[in-house]
């Protein structure tokens, strides 16, 4: 087997264990769907007698497997991403299939430091899914493994994608953080105190989660910054003769910059929190992913080279 089909296999085996986390996660939600949450937990080392009591301890078990399994998928598609690029003998993001692989090692990275750091497994279930489409979805888009055309043969390659992977990566952590906080936010108004059962209650408050968003997004937006609109007009300016060409990527980068520019700035300065601002980061979050996916399949430019 060559290493290209190494590469390949590893990716494939990867995306075959995130989807099996996700299943775990989704488990652990619906195992916990009648926990109530802070009360008195089991004693340790006695087993569980009520049938409350089984839930809880099957949604636990159920949890720990969907991050050991996240943990092992990352840990593949880590091995995958430097096969292909020992393959191509060149970094391993110089198309939309190696930008997707090595995009979906960083989130998976970020997350599982992120669990350690401030417990975000809640966002398991969506950082997984989201992992497993984007994981298949690049198979589409398959190439095999070869030199760079000589417009992407520049170390600008190096700096200005992986910084837009960095940040893309927590962009993504930051979504999954803005669409629970809609989610836990809209309980807490309309659940009454006596029926909050799930695993939904389990989870911290909107109000964290809402922090969490807002970190990860101002972590990232720096990078996102110099990505976009510092390193890649140096690097249109070598490769094409100018900064700035209006090509529909790097439109919707600036779009994307602006979204996000508005969120943040908002929140800032005008204290602009809940459910506006979460849903500010959804769109800015929507626009990536279309400048990603919809800019380079289904409108043409000069950036079209990187199917």
């Amino acid at each position: 087997m060559t290493l290209e089909e190494s590469a390949k296999a590893l990716i494939v085996a990867a995306n075959c264990v995130l989807a099996l986390a996700f299943v775990a996660y989704v488990a652990q939600w619906g195992f916990a769907r009648n926990v109530v949450p802070d009360r008195e937990l089991v004693g340790a080392g006695a087993p569980a007698s009520s049938p409350e009591e089984v839930a809880e301890e099957r949604s636990d078990v159920a949890g720990g497997i969907g991050f050991s399994l996240t943990v092992l998928a990352t840990l593949v598609l880590l091995a995958g991403v430097v096969a292909r690029a020992l393959a191509a003998e060149r970094v391993p993001w110089g198309n939309m299939y190696e930008f997707g692989s090595v995009a979906i090692l960083v989130a998976l990275t970020a997350y599982v430091v992120l669990v350690r750091i401030w417990s975000i497994d809640w966002v398991g279930p969506i950082i997984t899914g989201f992992g497993t489409m984007v994981l298949g979805a690049s198979m589409l888009v398959y190439v095999p493994a070869g030199p760079l055309v000589p417009a992407l043969d520049s170390y600008w390659l190096v700096i200005h994608v992986l910084g837009a992977i960095i940040s893309g990566s927590a962009f993504l952590v930051g979504a999954a953080a803005s669409a629970l906080f809609l989610v836990k936010a809209r309980a807490e108004a309309n659940t009454a105190e006596a029926d909050r059962a799930g695993f939904l209650w389990r989870i911290p408050s909107s109000a964290a989660i809402d922090q969490v968003a807002y970190r990860v997004h101002a972590f990232a937006f720096p990078i996102w910054t110099f990505a976009a609109l510092i390193a890649g007009p140096i690097w249109a300016h070598y490769a094409w003769g100018r900064y700035w060409g209006w090509d529909p990527k790097e439109v919707w980068a600036f779009i994307t910059w602006v979204v996000y520019a508005g969120y943040l700035h908002a929140r800032a300065t005008a204290g602009w929190k809940g459910k506006a601002a979460s849903i500010l980061a959804l769109v800015g979050f929507a626009t990536f992913v279309f400048n990603f996916v919809g800019v380079n399949l289904f409108v043409g430019g000069l950036h079209s080279y990187a199917k």
